[in-house]
């Protein structure tokens, strides 16, 4: 049965996607004038290795139909509950289509995808059109009883993007945060976002901007945090003094006193007259520590007590500065797990995390790309206007959804430098989608780490059975919680033969008791 699975994930590569419609269960249960419903009769003409079926009916009917649809395909076949509040809900179809083929991809990247237009609502017909013509490759078809199954052709391109609906709760909340507070400033009107959890975070900063407390920054690489401390210092008392921003991560520790507190002349070799240090230099304004994770236990130690006295003393001097510096940092760790495993000192993380904003990576701003773009393209477009050899430039519809289908782990950033490529590389005044992809630098994630099963060291020898035990246990608990704990589902969805089989698995690597 192991081997049997293995050989069958290996050739899943041919899957179709469909809404179970109600045509469908009339179908199964008999209705003759429904026919074989549109899903059997196109597994009975064309050969999946998987069916893919979401279903907004009971448990019991889905799984009835998956049941009498076996007979008509020996494809695997994988039930997808949902509950939508109305079946033209063009949202809920739409994130609920989204998750699934997302989840799908990354267990099957190399399956070839056909959307199934006709079972279900108009509104279900209409998201996997525009699915499959935005972010997603995949064919079309159609079925019916008088003209068969036919393959869909959609003469023309479209560029969409997921425009998220800010809930009257959102809005309601964040009216009370920004209640009261000053209009808001040129640096925050220009971070550019329409999602719910970018526009919270905007008002959480403009709250915490006019109270001279410590800020905490976190976010991955290329989010934008200089940015939101920029805006910070611009929406605060402190707006007309000094911004003094440090990249910690090239500072080593033998020069952390020196570059942080200063010196005096003839402190050392070279010191050549008297410096002020980065606290002086920000006195009475702000000091934004980008990358403070980077800082050595040594270094933290150091800082720790200026933030405590509010005082330095410059490397080569005996006497005391009193300083006066707002205190913003930023980091693309966990500070909280650095502190747990003893890399960060809890007391600097407790001086530094007064106000936290936890700045979400792109890949989770639903409906920002496209806006990003429009600005990015027209910073570019502009910054290249006076030279003779450019052409203004703009992106063809495949060029915009292959950028909105891309996960972008270098964030803004990252999306920044691709279009500006894409631009200088592209000939005529249309980026086309060739040319993005060009432009995209995919990086594996730690290809050869040790962790990795099919890029273990073997020079010392393997245990090949604890491998496959892994890889099992890891699948067998993906699929019992996918399935909510439902032992058959889940055994259909790792292609068991039965039920016992998977008790019998379960119990060989101890997951019967968890």
């Amino acid at each position: 049965n192991y081997i049997y699975s293995i050989i069958i994930f290996i050739m899943t590569n041919k899957i179709l996607f469909a809404w179970i419609g109600n045509t469908d269960l009339k179908a199964s249960s008999g209705d003759e004038e429904a026919g074989l419903g549109p899903i059997a009769q196109t597994v009975s003409k064309i050969a999946f290795n998987r069916l893919v079926l979401i279903s907004d009916h009971s448990e019991g009917k889905s799984r009835k139909y998956s049941e009498w649809l076996s007979k008509f395909s020996g494809a695997e076949i994988e039930i997808s509950d949902t509950h939508l509040s109305s079946p033209t809900n063009y949202e809920e179809i739409y994130e609920t289509a989204r998750d699934v083929l997302d989840e799908i991809r990354k267990n099957f990247p190399d399956s070839e995808w056909t959307f199934h237009l006709s079972p279900g609502t108009p509104a279900m017909a209409a998201i996997w059109l525009l699915l499959a013509k935005t972010i997603y490759k995949a064919d079309l078809i159609e079925s019916s009883k008088e003209g068969g199954v036919r393959k869909v052709t959609v003469p023309f391109d479209i560029s969409a993007e997921f425009l998220p609906s800010i809930s009257s709760k959102y809005s309601d909340e964040i009216l009370n945060i920004t209640k009261g507070l000053p209009p808001e400033s040129a640096d925050f009107s220009n971070i550019i976002c329409r999602c719910e959890p970018m526009k919270r975070l905007i008002a959480k900063a403009r709250k915490i901007a006019v109270f001279d407390v410590p800020v905490l920054i976190q976010g991955e690489s290329g989010t934008g945090k200089e940015l939101f401390a920029r805006a910070l210092h611009s929406s605060s008392g402190r707006c007309n003094k000094p911004f003094v921003p440090v990249n910690c991560g090239a500072i080593p520790d033998n020069l952390f006193e020196s570059e942080f507190f200063g010196y005096k002349k003839g402190a050392f070799t070279g010191a050549a007259g008297d410096k002020d240090g980065y606290f002086q230099s920000a006195n009475n304004g702000t000091l934004f520590l980008d990358e403070i994770g980077e800082l050595s236990l040594i270094s933290q130690v150091k800082l720790l007590r200026v933030l405590q006295e509010g005082k330095v003393t410059k490397v080569g001097s005996t006497s005391l500065e009193k300083i006066d510096v707002r205190i913003i940092a930023a980091t693309n760790r966990d500070l909280v797990k650095s502190v747990s495993s003893g890399g960060f000192r809890t007391d600097l993380f407790q001086r530094l995390a007064l106000g936290v904003l936890n700045i979400p990576p792109l890949r989770e701003r639903k409906g920002d790309i496209n806006l990003l773009v429009d600005s990015i393209m027209q910073e570019i477009n502009q910054s290249f206007k006076g030279n003779p050899h450019w052409k203004s430039k703009k992106l063809s519809p495949e060029a915009r959804n292959a950028l909105s289908a891309y996960k972008w782990p270098g964030n803004v950033r990252e999306l920044k430098n691709t279009l500006s490529r894409a631009a200088l590389w592209s000939y005529g005044e249309t980026i086309h989608q060739d040319v993005i992809r060009e432009s995209i630098f995919e990086f594996l994630d730690n290809p050869s780490s040790p962790n990795e099963i099919l890029n273990r060291n073997i020079d010392d020898g393997i245990n090949l059975s604890d491998i496959i035990g892994e890889v099992s246990s890891h699948y067998i608990r993906r699929a019992l919680k996918q399935a909510n704990g439902n032992k058959s589902r889940a055994s259909e969805l790792i292609g068991f033969a039965n039920y016992q089989t998977m008790l019998n698995w379960m119990k060989k690597y101890g997951i019967e008791n968890e």
